[in-house]
């Protein structure tokens, strides 16, 4: 049963462009050229969004080498404390809004470190479920269509991640503590 099971999960993405395929001759448009053209105009997206992509890969290696993310976890820490936050997830939550990679590298750091069924486990685990790598994301898909001024985008992610972790942390510690 399990051979038959990692067959059809191995066949599935054949299976999606034969039907592609098929679907596409069936409706008599020219699939090739259909292809290269959406090719085409992916490229041109890379092209497009790669100025913003590099803008912002630098902005946060820059953040990270230059120890401003080390003061501001040691200005805050006092500060969510009162909110019940533990000190130690503190650089997720920084550094989940600017880069992903990043947080899955402070995410695995904090596991290693206290274990995944323990309390700051807990709170890292549905932090990194739970919230966004904001300022990568609008780079990427504000950048990718030429959006400039991105209003009350910004305000409103922030907001969800905030609302996020507060939820995340009251949560752990009615169900968990």
């Amino acid at each position: 049963m399990s051979n038959i099971f990692k067959y059809s999960m191995a066949s599935i993405i054949p299976i999606i462009i034969f039907v592609i395929v098929l679907y596409g001759i069936i409706k008599k448009v020219k699939v090739y050229e259909a292809f290269v053209e959406g090719a085409k105009d992916g490229i041109n997206i890379c092209v497009r969004i790669l100025p913003y992509l590099l803008a912002i890969l630098i902005a946060i290696k820059i953040f990270r080498e230059s120890s401003l993310l080390d003061y501001l976890i040691f200005i805050l820490k006092p500060i969510v404390s009162l909110v019940g936050i533990p000190g130690e997830i503190m650089p997720l939550i920084l550094v989940k809004p600017l880069s992903g990679s990043g947080a899955i590298g402070i995410f695995t750091e904090t596991i290693k470190t206290y274990g995944v069924d323990t309390h700051i486990g807990l709170i890292a685990s549905i932090i990194m479920g739970s919230t966004e790598t904001i300022f990568y994301t609008l780079t990427v898909y504000y950048g990718a269509v030429g959006i400039k001024k991105i209003r009350h985008t910004l305000w409103a992610a922030i907001t969800a991640d905030i609302v996020a972790i507060l939820v995340t942390v009251t949560l752990v510690n009615i169900w968990f503590k």
